[in-house]
């Protein structure tokens, strides 16, 4: 298999449909590509109904182009990952794996157009983020929900109004980011640098005023990053976790029970925007992004230094933080519920309590005067049925 049989197969796979995300290549299988997140099988000429193991080795070995990196990380850890362009029209971020002593491949589109903050119908409290000059900015939630996509949104906007020093640390490179006017300099992990960690301490003496770390991995990347965003820095960064109150707890259990007064202290004062994201088929095709943001505030910073209790939660106050730009998961979904964006099947299974998104929906359609359920039947609901995201 040549170079340029490879290039026409993903260049067919493109072609299946206007909203492909994903390459698939899994032995035993066709080609298939995800669009709005169901795989799609596609059809290349000459016919390719089943892909063989060896098919898709020479396949990621063409992707791999002999990087002697590359076939160690292979090798030694099961994996890699790298980015992989198409005649420089097409970037993709490239995860190949072994799996049963077969090597499978999924390539993830990319976008070349850079995000904005109004094209992507983000909050205006994403335009307050770009002004921050100092803390930790975390966007988090499960891979492909579009975290990328926001800080892209977030870091053009300071790129077109401020002109300092960014410094992004990436795993690859996702969107290139042109001179403004802000500098840019965009460092790929594994070409440029080793780790996130090394990548972040050496960014202390490159003179940023902002630094995007494309993942917080380890306690070590996330106690350099604190002290980044003590010193004067604005840290951008992602976690996978499944809500903004689990994420500033996952951060806490990071550290021993002695060290928690310290950490606590520390994040309290550096911590200023926590977003999750989750993805969700909208009505007439395509996916929309639910939102749920968490701004720093004195009831905020007393939780992160106290810890929660049963009336005292994350959830409580970010509920009641509308004045300040916050807002949950639930009352997003029930915002596109409302208009119309989203079905009230799709609010229900993305919901974090089921009760409290299945109360706000029947006060909407009873509005609409329709027909609402019966609210009788929740008060047997427990606690895990309230959070299908709990095993996350």
């Amino acid at each position: 298999m040549k170079q340029q049989e490879i290039d026409y197969w993903i260049t067919a796979m493109l072609k299946k449909h206007e909203r492909v995300s994903d390459l698939n290549i899994t032995a035993g299988k066709a080609l298939q590509v995800e669009s709005d997140g169901v795989l799609v099988p596609v059809d290349v000429i000459p016919p390719v109904t089943s892909l063989t193991p060896f098919q898709t080795e020479v396949f990621a070995l063409n992707l791999i182009g002999g990087n002697q990196r590359l076939l160690r990380d292979l090798i030694t850890k099961g994996s890699c990952d790298l980015s992989y362009s198409l005649s420089n029209k097409v970037r993709f971020r490239v995860n190949i794996f072994a799996q049963r002593g077969q090597l499978s491949i999924v390539l993830r589109k990319l976008e070349t157009k850079i995000p904005t903050i109004s094209a992507f119908n983000f909050p205006n409290v994403f335009l307050d983020m770009a002004k921050e000059v100092n803390g930790l900015i975390l966007f988090t939630g499960a891979t492909g929900t579009g975290k990328t996509t926001s800080m892209a949104a977030i870091l053009n906007r300071i790129n077109e109004e401020r002109q300092i020093h960014i410094v992004t640390l990436e795993d690859p490179i996702e969107y290139m980011h042109p001179h403004k006017k802000a500098t840019f300099n965009q460092r790929e992990m594994g070409d440029d640098f080793d780790t996130f960690a090394s990548g972040l301490r050496a960014a202390l003496r490159q003179a940023p005023k902002v630094i995007l770390v494309g993942e917080i991995r380890d306690r070590e990347t996330l106690e350099i990053a604190l002290t980044a965003a003590e010193t004067g820095h604005v840290v951008f960064s992602t976690l996978h976790t499944i809500d903004t109150g689990q994420t500033i707890n996952r951060i806490l259990g990071m550290f021993e029970q002695d060290e928690q007064p310290q950490i606590r202290n520390r994040l309290a004062d550096t911590i200023r925007w926590v977003v999750s994201q989750r993805l969700m088929p909208r009505i007439g095709g395509g996916r929309i992004a639910a939102l749920e943001i968490l701004r720093t505030s004195l009831r905020i910073k007393d939780l992160i230094l106290n810890g929660e209790t049963e009336d005292k939660t994350f959830y409580g106050v970010v509920t009641d933080g509308a004045t300040r730009g916050m807002r949950t998961f639930d009352q997003h979904l029930l915002e596109l519920f409302e208009t119309g964006l989203i079905t009230e099947e799709v609010a229900l299974a993305y919901s974090s309590h089921r009760s409290e998104i299945m109360r706000g929906m029947d006060t909407i359609k009873s509005s609409r005067g329709e027909k609402t359920s019966d609210i009788g039947s929740l008060a047997m609901e427990n606690e895990e049925e309230e959070d299908p995201f709990s095993n996350w």
